[in-house]
């Protein structure tokens, strides 16, 4: 899976890709991430990117100039996208799609950050495949919904996990919340782990695990449930099965 970053701070976006999961996929060649910056392809020797916007008004805008330059030098893996506010809305679903670019011929897809006020039009125009956002809310810069794009679609590129079965059980992958994770000790300032998960019934600990998911979900995303359609006869019976446990809530507060 190869992944090119366009952005005027090439240093943020490389320190990034190298920690954790991401620089592990790196350097065992399962994720190409090429980060480029957008002064090479400026002209002037100050490396200007930005200008002031025709018609007046705050901020400045990023050229169309240094961005095509930058873009067409690299020859990158399309579709590119800009990181702009009125993009496609980033979800599990969004996140899939981009994931599955990796067996495309291009192998892979590219990302341009936004800046300041925004690029000049002719670049949405002319240059990008499309928009992708993070959410309704202002940042300063397309870096950051970048490297949320790049980490959940590494999670999904085969060999990245160390447990494949990790991508699977986590929220959003079925549409669902994940359900509550406990660790050792079985007690902790005498709050305990679910018996459930202490009995070594992998089959109860499953339905208990779709129980609470449905349950977390129907209490804090609705609207996921919405999407998908009515509960099944199953999901009603794991339902009642487990509807003497207690509410998978965010916990007690510490002492």
């Amino acid at each position: 899976m190869r992944v090119d970053v366009f952005t005027i701070f090439p240093d943020l976006v490389e320190h990034y890709c190298e920690g954790s999961l991401l620089g592990r996929a790196r350097h065992q060649g399962l994720l190409d991430v090429r980060v480029h910056d957008l002064r090479a392809g400026a002209q002037d020797p100050r490396r200007s990117v930005d200008d002031a916007p025709f018609g007046g008004g705050a901020g400045m805008v990023l050229a169309p100039g240094p961005i095509f330059a930058a873009v067409e030098a690299a020859v990158p893996p399309r579709p590119l996208y800009l990181l702009a506010p009125g993009g496609r809305r980033l979800d599990q679903r969004v996140v899939e799609e981009l994931a599955a670019t990796g067996d495309s011929p291009s192998g892979g897809f590219s990302l341009l950050c936004g800046r300041y006020e925004g690029v000049d039009q002719r670049v949405t125009d002319h240059l990008v495949d499309g928009e992708l956002s993070i959410g309704d809310y202002v940042l300063g810069g397309g870096e950051v919904p970048a490297l949320v794009v790049v980490e959940a679609v590494a999670r999904l590129v085969p060999g990245v996990m160390g447990n494949e079965a990790s991508a699977v059980d986590e929220s959003f992958s079925s549409g669902l919340l994940e359900y509550p994770q406990y660790t050792r000790p079985a007690v902790f300032r005498e709050w305990s782990v679910p018996e459930v998960l202490l009995s070594g019934d992998h089959g109860r600990i499953a339905r208990w695990r779709r129980a609470t998911r449905l349950r977390r979900t129907l209490e804090r995303r609705p609207d996921l449930l919405e999407a998908t359609g009515a509960l099944s006869d199953e999901d009603l019976a794991v339902l009642e099965e487990f509807s003497e446990e207690p509410s998978p809530g965010p916990g007690a507060p510490h002492p």
